[in-house]
């Protein structure tokens, strides 16, 4: 299996998006219809096996309502 792509902070990140996508109610499929991306491509985000850029952090925060700005924020923080 190929070594994951990801930091501790990208793990993170990570982490907090799975978050946010369960309280918006949403399965992996439902977002990336959403996306307009397969799901292979949300399991692989959320996995870190693939890092997310700011555009696509965005569009996360546009379809499961936060604020991608508090999200990097708190990322900085910790």
């Amino acid at each position: 299996m190929p070594k994951s792509v990801t930091s501790p902070l990208q793990k993170k990140l990570a982490a907090m998006l799975v978050e946010h996508r369960k309280a918006a109610g949403l399965r992996q499929v439902d977002l990336a219809e959403k996306m307009g991306v397969y799901q292979s491509w949300v399991t692989h985000m959320e996995s870190g096996q693939r890092r997310i850029d700011v555009v696509e952090l965005i569009e996360l925060g546009k379809i499961l309502g936060f604020d991608p700005v508090e999200v990097v924020r708190k990322l900085s923080r910790k």
